[in-house]
């Protein structure tokens, strides 16, 4: 089961003990602050939990899925990516 982002609005005003939209407000800022620092280029580090940073992919060529005979080229972009810190990773080992 996945949780969503009212899932995790609720989680955190439960177990701050504040209201769910001081909770939603927290969640919006701290997304916030992640996609802004990632739009200029830089990266995140939460201790523990992981880093967000930006890759660059390279251009390449594919095949169109509707007809596999037909390749297209893919252009080079940018993307976010995340590598889960050591905490993370245990807890999710165990």
């Amino acid at each position: 089961m996945a949780m969503s982002k009212g899932d995790l609005v609720v989680a955190v005003a439960k177990s701050c003990g504040c209201t769910k939209k001081c909770a939603g407000d927290s969640l919006e800022a701290v997304l916030g602050a992640i996609t802004k620092e990632l739009s200029k280029g830089g990266q995140v580090t939460v201790t523990g939990f992981g880093t967000f940073k930006v890759s660059n992919r390279a251009a390449r060529v594919g095949v169109n899925p509707q007809n596999p005979s037909q390749k297209i080229n893919i252009p080079a972009t940018k993307v976010p990516t995340f590598k889960a810190g050591k905490n993370l990773k245990e807890a999710v080992r165990s």
